[in-house]
């Protein structure tokens, strides 16, 4: 039987819910235990999906389709457990679900409520597709005390009673704040939280403090007290060099022990961290540096490209170097005065990430342009693709008036929207006035690449599986014209009517893709895209 860890937060937002959820989960994974991690989202929203990146950052893609929190991406990261639809769900989906029960007659007209329609709808959401799990992680997003929480707590309260002795833990992370002018860390926000969460029935068995100086032995005793848990489960979560550092820290402060002795559990034998150290020496013992160039619209919010900045590091801890990111607002190379030498000669690398709408467009194929014309190593991703492919055809292939269907209506539609494709449900269709939201080609596809071409030597083989999220493609009706440019379609769909990678064989390192690699790199498994980029980056650095 699974045995279930819920995490809530308090005090404050930001303080790292998801990451204490995915280093808790290496850790106990380091132990032997099988694990999974599940997100509760509290907002109305059905998924992420149509959210700006900067109100929810990254939409995280699963290879079935799903478009979730970014925590899913932490938790990839960290335990390498591929996340599935079942492991996100937000309020608005959970109450779509049951108006769209209640509108069938499902409830045989009973009223429908919060207790127990919604709670129970929750606590099924968690009990799904477990029977192989040891432990399943839950965390709760937002503050205790949010009003759109309460559902999920209450339905926590009633999950624990269900299981229970000994099948649930609960975790509460809060935030130990330290006033600079009395000198003092203080640990009344955190007595708060934990009793507004005993108000509401759920008594906390560990408490993470989070804090910006070491948690004297003192405020443990005094949290403790006041709290009601053991001072061994006052675990103090201080700011770390890197979130990889994340997982040894709190094992160092004993979360893993703590959490298994709320089971009841003997903890045995320490886990297997060397994975991590041999991480964290790669980072802080790097043999050289370089900087990449990463030319966005969404700039100004870096977890809008979170598992984007993470993959680069990847490809960093693979060749031993350190990864400097320098975030550059495609806009500023659209101005008339624009001066795109001073900003991208420096730099080593330059890649174009995934992107919505005509906005920073041109800046973009700018960025190409510069790329390709300076032999700089150049990475399109999905967006970045679409702009290499206009570029192409507007510089090399003649074609002046190349453009996207995407900014509107076109003469020469290089890039159009896809208005139907195989899945491995079935044939998918699409209209150009349909909903935005769950209707773009979403989650993993396999893909077939040229034997000869430089992404299959990178790969090690001709067939791969990635992710997608977006709803243009490239069209194949201007391939030979591309090609004879230059830009050369390595790698299609099976049947071969999508584009998924181009390439310029001619060039120090120039791949578009129409996917986004940077969903399955992981930091002991980078992937192998980033690697090469980052391998193309030393060598560009030792010519300049």
């Amino acid at each position: 039987m699974a045995r279930f860890i819920f995490i809530t937060g308090g005090v404050v937002s930001s303080l790292g819910k998801g990451l204490m959820a995915a280093s808790l989960a290496a850790l106990l994974q380091a132990r032997g235990y099988r694990v999974r991690i599940r997100k509760f989202d509290p907002y109305l929203n059905v998924d992420p999906g149509t959210m700006s990146p900067y109100q929810h950052g990254e939409v995280y893609v699963t290879d079935d389709g799903a478009e979730t929190d970014l925590d899913l991406g932490h938790y990839e990261r960290f335990t390498g457990v591929p996340s599935r639809q079942s492991d996100n769900v937000t309020s608005g989906r959970i109450y779509q679900q049951i108006i769209a029960r209640e509108r069938r007659g499902d409830y045989l007209g009973a009223t429908v409520q919060v207790i127990p329609h919604v709670t129970d709808a929750i606590k099924d959401f968690a009990q799904a597709e477990i029977d192989d799990l040891d432990f399943v992680l839950c965390e709760i997003g937002g503050t205790v005390g949010d009003i759109e929480s309460l559902p999920f707590i209450e339905a926590i309260r009633q999950l624990r009673n269900d299981l229970g002795r000994g099948n649930s833990v609960s975790i509460h992370v809060t935030l130990v704040p330290y006033i600079a002018a009395a000198g003092e860390l203080k640990t009344k926000p955190t007595q708060h939280s934990v009793r507004e969460l005993a108000a509401l029935g759920v008594q906390p068995d560990v408490l993470v403090c989070r804090c910006e100086q070491p948690l004297p032995e003192s405020d443990r005793a005094k949290i403790a007290l006041f709290c009601n848990v053991p001072k061994s489960a006052v675990i103090p979560a201080l700011d770390a060099k890197s979130i990889y550092a994340v997982p040894v820290q709190y094992h160092n402060e004993g979360l893993d022990d703590a959490v298994l002795n709320a089971f009841g559990i003997l903890p045995g034998r320490s886990p297997d961290l060397s994975r991590w150290t041999t991480i964290m020496d790669r980072l802080t013992n790097p043999e050289g540096e370089v900087t990449i160039g990463v030319v966005g619209k969404y700039v100004g919010l870096q977890d809008a490209y979170k598992s984007l900045n993470e993959a680069l590091v990847h490809g960093g801890i693979a060749n031993k170097v350190k990864v400097n990111v320098e975030w550059i607002d495609a806009e500023l190379f659209e101005a008339d005065d624009a001066d795109i030498a001073a900003r991208l000669e420096p730099m080593h690398a330059i890649l174009v990430p995934g992107a919505f709408g005509e906005r920073g467009a041109e800046g973009k194929i700018a960025s190409v342009r510069f790329a390709r014309e300076r032999d700089i190593p150049y990475f399109g991703i999905c967006f970045g693709m679409q702009m290499a492919c206009v570029e192409g055809a507007r510089d090399l292939a003649g074609i002046t008036a190349a453009s996207s269907t995407e900014f509107g209506p076109t003469e020469e539609p290089v890039v159009g929207m896809i208005t139907e494709w195989m899945s491995t449900g079935g044939l998918e269709k699409r209209e150009a006035g349909g909903d935005l939201g769950g209707t773009m080609r979403l989650g993993a596809y396999p893909a077939k690449l040229d034997g000869n071409s430089v992404v299959s030597t990178i790969y090690g083989g001709s067939d791969i599986s990635e992710r997608h999220r977006h709803r243009y493609e490239v069209n194949t009706a201007y391939r030979e014209r591309l090609e004879q440019g230059g830009l050369v379609f390595s790698g299609m769909s099976p049947d071969g009517m999508l584009p998924e990678i181009v390439e310029r064989p001619d060039h120090p390192w120039f791949v578009g893709v129409q996917f986004h690699p940077e969903l399955k790199s992981k930091p002991f498994d980078p992937h192998p895209l980033f690697a090469s980029f980052i391998a193309a980056a030393v060598r560009q650095s030792r010519l300049v």
